[in-house]
């Protein structure tokens, strides 16, 4: 997943990004208004974190434009704690709103949050000749039901939340699994298997010694 930052302040906007990065995010950063917009314009952002103070352009300015383009979810993260400000950036459509200082681990629970309902509004998936329903954890491939179990499809889910990044064996293991059960990582790559013979997914990709990748056209 994508997360841009907005931020004119050097020490948050660096700390913010090394933290998302260490948290397997792709991260994009603007230090104004302008250049935010034009990222937005140009990149497959999922989800902006947002200042309001910024120069060029402020916070509330770039969230009314991004409105007229786009409906991806944005976090105000701002030092402005007013109630009127608060009030502005929902009426302008914002989804969340933090106040600095704030901790890294609130902020990442919050991002994980909105991607996760954004996500899950999107219940149907289809490739070439495969449809998956998450909701009801049930898959076709040519119109024929693919038998594939709850585990598969949550698995599949990981990887399309993370279309593009490589998702290693311990990060399946832990969203699915947890610690729990805590079976063999190498049993990840048998339910990869699977979901790549029933449903002929080919743009499950492996990463040698790491993981695996879901490669979308």
């Amino acid at each position: 997943m994508n997360i841009l930052i907005v931020e004119d302040d050097t020490a948050i906007r660096e700390g913010v990004a090394e933290f998302l990065k260490e948290n397997e995010y792709e991260v994009f950063c603007a230090e104004d208004g302008e250049k935010a917009l034009e990222i937005l314009k140009s990149k497959e952002i999922h989800l902006a974190l947002l200042d309001i103070m910024l120069p060029k352009k402020n916070g509330i300015e770039v969230l009314k434009e991004l409105r007229t383009f786009s409906e991806l979810p944005v976090i105000m993260l701002t030092a402005v704690t007013d109630e009127e400000t608060q009030v502005q950036t929902f009426d302008n459509l914002a989804d969340d709103y933090i106040c600095k200082p704030f901790s890294l681990i609130l902020l990442l629970k919050r991002i994980e949050a909105l991607l996760r309902a954004r996500y899950k509004t999107e219940n149907t998936w289809k490739y070439k000749d495969a449809v998956v329903d998450f909701s009801g954890y049930r898959a076709t491939y040519l119109g024929k039901d693919a038998a594939v179990t709850p585990k598969e499809i949550k698995l599949l889910a990981v990887l399309l939340e993370n279309a593009g990044q490589v998702v290693s064996r311990d990060q399946i293991l832990d969203r699915i699994w947890g610690e729990e059960e805590s079976p063999f990582d190498r049993v990840v790559d048998v339910y990869v298997k699977n979901l790549r013979k029933k449903l002929q997914l080919d743009c499950i990709i492996t990463v040698k010694g790491v993981g695996y990748k879901l490669e979308l056209p």
